[in-house]
């Protein structure tokens, strides 16, 4: 019995600083928690109750830590539980511990730790904006494990150069770390006017620009952008003629002849950071796996007007931070402290007292000039494998 009122009581200590931490004082119930968990002898108690005082926390820093803080330390600094060492480091960074900063920083240095165990403390110390590790971001662009959240991190944590680091490097990454960098380019407008420059050289195609950040530097460098790209709004501007471009060019003689193999590698170029299909994929955008998609004029209405009928969930929501940072995602979580982002790529946790505007545009995430980004071929490609039933077996 005495073991299901503990587990009880964890619960409770989450749903409360989960739900009610904005309502009552924060300080008051951080120090009820942190004292039960100075006092617990149970670590599945310890660990519940330190979830969801992160889970409240996420996105925070330099908080007041609860005044029995250094007891919880001391009980569970020696403990054997990877998950309860996490909370526990991650907890106190955002205390202000400068020892578990400098823990958090030799976790993401060794190259012998789990690669799940060196990403969790770097996020940490990210949003801590620990200058320590911005002096060591470059370091680890050489580190394959930690390569792409290296690479975001310069958009989190801007420094002079990146912008010119970052490019020099591209036609050394792969593909999808390429990606990572127009994505986290996107991000900063002085980052933003380097990536025109390497538009412009050549350094960047212009294919390799996706459209949903093409229409973020479009909103951000205006004409500028424009006179290089080309215009973002008139790639589908006239979407009558657009969907009797593309009925008449997916036929059925032309559909016999597309391959679904090929059209699966550019879904994964270009959708599946945003879709789930066949249970792999982002969470930006509607799961496909059971949509209409053997229906071609469903299939071109929501790839060419994606807008027309938006639920507020898939609306395009553009932050920007006092330090400049513009993020652009669909809110998927939000409370009085902070607000969570599902961005192309990655989920972005953004305190409310980092916010300096917020706007709703009643456009979707879903960009709209996708196929115009294609080739024919390409587009019967892909429209084939959008509309295959089961997952392909493709050979390795």
């Amino acid at each position: 019995m005495r073991k299901y009122r503990k587990i009880g009581l964890a619960l409770l200590g989450f749903f409360l600083c989960c739900s009610f931490m904005g309502e009552a004082s924060e300080s008051s119930t951080l120090q009820m928690l942190a004292n039960t968990i100075a006092s617990s002898n149970n670590e599945k108690v310890q660990v519940s109750l330190m979830r969801g005082m992160l889970k409240s926390l996420e996105g925070r820093r330099n908080v007041d830590a609860p005044a029995s803080w250094g007891d919880v330390r001391e009980r569970l600094s020696a403990s054997e539980d990877t998950e309860a060492k996490r909370l526990l480091q991650e907890l106190s960074q955002i205390f202000g511990d400068e020892n578990a900063a400098l823990e958090a920083l030799n976790t993401v240095r060794n190259t012998l730790a789990g690669v799940d165990e060196r990403e969790s403390a770097l996020r940490s110390l990210l949003t801590q904006r620990n200058t320590d590790l911005a002096t060591e971001l470059e370091a680890f662009l050489d580190d394959r494990h930690l390569r792409t959240s290296a690479i975001r991190a310069f958009g989190v944590m801007p420094q002079p150069g990146a912008a010119q680091l970052l490019l020099s490097r591209y036609k050394t990454f792969g593909a999808s770390d390429r990606r990572v960098v127009v994505e986290t380019l996107v991000t900063r407008s002085e980052y933003a006017e380097e990536l025109l420059d390497a538009l412009r050289n050549g350094v960047i195609e212009k294919n390799e620009i996706p459209s949903y950040a093409a229409r973020t530097l479009e909103s951000m460098l205006g004409s500028e952008f424009s006179e290089v790209y080309g215009d973002v709004a008139a790639l589908s501007s006239d979407k009558s003629a657009l969907f009797e471009k593309y009925r008449n060019l997916l036929t059925p003689e032309t559909m016999a002849t597309a391959d679904a193999v090929l059209g699966k590698a550019i879904f994964d170029r270009t959708c599946l950071a945003c879709h789930i299909m066949y249970g792999t994929g982002g969470v930006i955008g509607p799961d496909l796996t059971g949509s209409n998609r053997a229906n071609l004029d469903y299939i071109l209405l929501n790839i060419l007007d994606p807008s027309d009928d938006i639920p507020d969930s898939y609306k395009m929501v553009t932050v920007t931070t006092h330090d400049g940072q513009t993020l652009v995602g669909a809110v998927s979580e939000e409370d009085g402290r902070r607000i969570v982002l599902n961005a192309v790529g990655q989920k972005q946790i953004v305190a409310k007292a980092d916010i300096q505007s917020r706007v709703v545009s009643d456009i979707s995430m879903m960009p709209e000039g996708l196929l115009m980004t294609l080739k024919d071929n390409e587009v019967a490609n892909l429209i084939q494998y959008l509309r295959t039933e089961e997952p392909l077996k493709i050979a390795k």
